[in-house]
């Protein structure tokens, strides 16, 4: 018996090879897929069978692409009308060698949610493992939220998925998540990659509710973002998303022509660290550093935006490309060759962004100084520690509440790293806020610098 796991940075989404005797199945593989190809081919095997657990919010899913390569069937749950594939039902099962796949349908993330039971046909009959896509986590359980006005009936159906449904297979059974610890699908997810049934039992926070009541309750107590991105993902994954726009059909980009797309309504989207995008960047360009990508991409472009990047290197164009592709951004037209350097050097007008030191910032909310604290955390994050004063507006959410921001002051972004406020600080200098700074290592140096942090 085969059995890998692969993860996809930026996104903690697991998809998985299972199989054995030459015959092996995917489980919710990632649009770029050569990485299954490649480990099938390492085994002097073929992917006969691809399987969907759920239709994926967060991520375009590569079935399609994948089997269209390789040939292999896809699979996913029957309550969705699903353009694409077959539907499963209860009880199915699949052998790939000695390894037997059963389908056990487990809605309340989703309806059409399904677990697949993994059986090792040559050691017994009890069940080894089970890939439970969204319904059960390492130290959590899937949002119960996407479907308006109904979230109390599918907390009620998760419950009865996880408790009716999946612990009965026994404590020895290891749990294969699709998504891991800083999934938006879940919250509080352990840091932990493996587990098992009987560890989650008794365990897992989200399963020690005294009753089925109380668990519906704390489910919906649960607060989560709906990127708009997603969507768009739930598009493409019921009806199938469009074939990939190779890497190669990037096309490297000199000022004059980078400059003249972006007043043609090119994106200049640039993926350099907060510390280089804050010393010289392209008026007008969004900052997204490399590693937010596949986080808050999707916040801030549009499906149909064309987008220009600006990198470091090669391999950060690579992997930018990459993530862009996997939330359904496919209208990259290339990259600034040369970067800010070979900008500057031409002559093209190029900004800057002033940065605070952490340090400083309680000196100048000691001295009276009138400035706002724009805190683009997570309200979770916010209330468990910020500076006193702060004003907060999730990161997200920050185009559309712009009106909020008082007028009239500098406007200091701050957040857990300098990460995310550098996003924003980018976001006002767009829509028109010229007194911005960005405040690098925000609450983490504050922390460290013996700053007044409040909780509320």
């Amino acid at each position: 018996m085969y059995l890998e796991r692969i993860e996809t940075p930026g996104l903690a989404q697991f998809s998985y090879i299972v199989g054995s005797q030459g015959m092996f199945a995917v489980v919710d593989p990632r649009r770029d897929c050569q990485v299954y190809l490649d480990m099938v081919r390492s085994q002097g095997g073929r992917i006969t069978h691809i399987f969907e657990t759920h239709r994926n919010e967060d991520f375009v899913v590569g079935s399609r692409e994948l089997s269209g390569i390789t040939g292999a069937g896809i699979y996913h749950g029957e309550e969705l009308d699903f353009a694409y594939g077959l539907p499963v039902h209860e009880g199915d099962e699949f052998d790939l060698g000695q390894v037997r796949l059963r389908v056990l349908k487990t809605p309340g993330h989703t309806l059409e949610s399904i677990s697949l039971v993994i059986y090792d046909l040559s050691t017994g009959n009890a069940p080894v493992g089970v890939f439970t896509g969204d319904a059960l986590f390492i130290g959590g359980s899937g949002r119960t939220d996407f479907y308006k006005g109904q979230e109390e009936e599918m907390s009620g159906l998760l419950y009865d998925s996880i408790f009716a449904r999946l612990l009965p297979l026994g404590d020895q059974t290891v749990v294969y998540p699709a998504h891991g610890a800083g999934s938006v699908c879940g919250a509080g997810l352990a840091e932990r990659n493996f587990s098992t049934l009987g560890y989650e039992r008794l365990h897992n926070p989200d399963l020690q509710a005294a009753s089925r009541e109380a668990f519906i309750e704390a489910k919906q107590g649960e607060e989560h973002y709906y990127p708009p991105y997603f969507s768009l993902m739930e598009k493409y994954n019921l009806d199938g998303p469009p074939a990939i726009v190779p890497f190669s059909s990037l096309q490297p980009m000199d000022p004059e022509e980078f400059g003249q797309a972006m007043q043609e309504g090119m994106l200049a989207l640039d993926v350099r660290s907060p510390e280089a995008f804050c010393g010289a960047h392209i008026p007008g360009s969004l900052s997204v550093p490399l590693d937010m990508l596949p986080r808050y991409a999707g916040w801030f472009i549009p499906p149909d935006q064309e987008v220009g990047l600006i990198v470091e290197s090669g391999r950060d164009l690579e992997s930018a490309w990459k993530y862009l592709l996997r939330l359904g951004f496919d209208r990259v037209r290339g990259w600034l060759e040369g970067g800010l350097h070979q900008w500057s050097v031409q002559g093209k007008q190029f900004d800057r962004m002033p940065v605070v030191f952490a340090g400083d910032l309680q000196r100048r909310i000691d001295s009276g100084e009138v400035f706002t604290i724009l805190d683009v955390r997570t309200k979770k994050e916010f209330h468990k520690a910020h500076l006193s004063g702060a004003q907060h507006i999730f990161l997200g959410e920050l185009p559309h509440r712009m009106q909020e921001i008082g007028s009239g002051r500098p406007v200091t972004a701050f957040c857990g790293s300098g990460k995310r406020a550098v996003i924003a600080a980018s976001i006002l200098r767009q829509q028109g806020i010229k007194e911005v700074e960005n405040c690098p290592g925000s609450i983490q140096a504050c922390l460290r610098s013996l700053c007044e942090i409040v909780s509320s």
